[in-house]
């Protein structure tokens, strides 16, 4: 008897329950695990197989490619116990997630399952995991502001219902600090969480600290850690993809947390090696940035609902010209790039303003708004100028008027831009604080016209 625990779901439900079975499997048997396994096999790619081990248990695996007459598979857990002539059955069907209310407040991993050790999950149904993105005539203009409740954010980098961000960042800037105090304040009706390649040990306090029983209590987190297959690591990210996908579709404005985009780009490129695709930059194969671009665009705003995306892009040693960094920055819509200059002074969240940008601020806010970010910018990118000159003591006051007024005002836009953890700020008060400090710097600009 085959051992479908997995995948087979614990409810009663008759028909979900026919939905996962099928009466006819064709068997097969392992012939190679050099590389990709390979199995002679009559299955299609993403249909899911099962491999059962001679010395007893099973583990679940799907189609990923072929070569000659055998297929080749990959196990979404270790595969170090296989051994030649493992049994291989096929299931007859793509991977399915849960769907439903039922999942909010769950942490589960790339196939559904639930790890939280709360028992089962009370699911609507099951959705076929889908790369399809909306049609774009159904595509609506992103027009309302989304809130995340920082204002370094929502006054200077203002995002849209449906927009897509990257959040760039090396390590140890705040980024997940930054993500779980979004989650818990933003004006969304649900979070996905997508953890792809996080370290194991990071897991629960991203849970519990950073995301905390408010941030949970409205979201779903998917798991999936660095010592889980590749395979695992992409299902884990289209998986949460499908089910923001069917909250949408319900109507709901849904924010997509991925953290990390480049962990999922590394984890695509392994398996890109391994059906024998040729590298490129930086050893990445050309189905990286064909994954990276189907992804994203099942993001944004449909004729029913949204999908927010805050993605995360890991820079190594803060280089902005890596090839994911760069594929990203050409997909979504605007980037926030965290400066670990700023870390290092305890400035958090490190936003760098000036190296930052939405691409649909100017649709979303009017022009007092806009006209306030503006000299905020200029009091800053002033202040930068001649800081250098200010330390070393040959700057000379009274010089120019307004490289006076930005050294003044700067203090006050940095205590602006800075804000403490459980402190989120309204839109309206991060308005009403903007006009307060660009009111100053717009009058000095004007007399200088003058």
């Amino acid at each position: 008897m085959i051992d479908l625990s997995q995948t087979v779901p614990t409810d009663n439900d008759l028909e979900a329950a026919v939905s996962f079975s099928d009466p006819f499997r064709a068997v097969g048997q392992l012939q190679s695990v050099q590389g990709a396994i390979t199995v002679s096999l009559p299955a299609s790619i993403g249909e899911l197989v099962q491999i059962r081990y001679r010395g007893g248990g099973n583990c679940l695996a799907e189609v990923i490619g072929f070569s000659g007459d055998l297929v080749q598979i990959m196990p979404f857990g270790s595969s170090q116990t296989l051994q030649r002539r493992d049994e291989v059955v096929t299931l007859g069907r793509a991977m399915k997630v849960p769907v439903g209310q039922g999942i909010l407040g769950r942490v589960i991993n790339a196939i559904g399952d639930p790890i939280d050790d709360r028992g089962p999950l009370q699911v609507s149904g099951y959705a076929t995991v889908s790369t399809e993105p909306p049609a774009a005539l159904t595509r609506q203009n992103v027009t309302e502001p989304f809130i995340t409740g920082q204002r370094a954010i929502d006054g200077l980098l203002t995002i849209g219902n449906g927009q897509r961000m990257g959040l760039f960042a090396g390590s140890g800037v705040g980024k997940s600090t930054l993500l779980g105090q979004i989650a818990r304040n933003a004006k969304s009706d649900l979070n996905v969480v997508a953890l792809i390649g996080e370290r194991g040990r990071e897991v629960l306090p991203f849970i519990r600290e950073s995301l905390g029983e408010e941030g949970m209590a409205r979201s779903i987190v998917i798991v999936s850690t660095a010592n889980e297959s590749p395979l695992a690591r992409v299902r884990a990210a289209e998986s949460a993809i499908t089910i923001a996908n069917w909250f949408r579709g319900q109507n709901n404005n849904v924010l997509l947390m991925l953290d990390s985009l480049t962990r999922l780009a590394m984890a695509q490129r392994d398996l890109g090696l391994m059906l024998g695709e040729p590298p490129t930059s930086r050893g990445y194969t050309p189905s990286v940035f064909q994954k990276m671009a189907v992804l994203l665009e099942q993001l944004g705003k449909s004729d029913r609902g949204s999908i927010t995306g805050i993605l995360t892009i890991l820079v190594e040693g803060d280089d902005m010209n890596d090839p994911v960094a760069d594929t990203a920055r050409s997909i979504l819509d605007g980037h926030i790039v965290l400066d670990r200059a700023l870390a290092n002074a305890g400035h958090f969240p490190a936003i760098d303003t000036l190296s930052s940008a939405s691409r649909l601020f100017l649709d979303l806010v009017n022009r007092e708004h806009s006209d306030a970010a503006k000299a905020i910018r200029q009091i800053l990118k002033q202040h930068n100028d001649v800081v250098d000159l200010v330390q070393v003591g040959a700057y000379q006051a009274g010089v120019s008027p307004l490289t006076d007024l930005a050294l003044e005002l700067y203090p006050q836009v940095c205590q602006f831009l800075q804000q403490d953890l459980g402190a989120p700020a309204s839109y309206e008060q991060t308005r009403l604080m903007m006009g307060r400090l660009a009111t100053r710097w717009k009058n000095a600009v004007q007399e200088t016209r003058a």
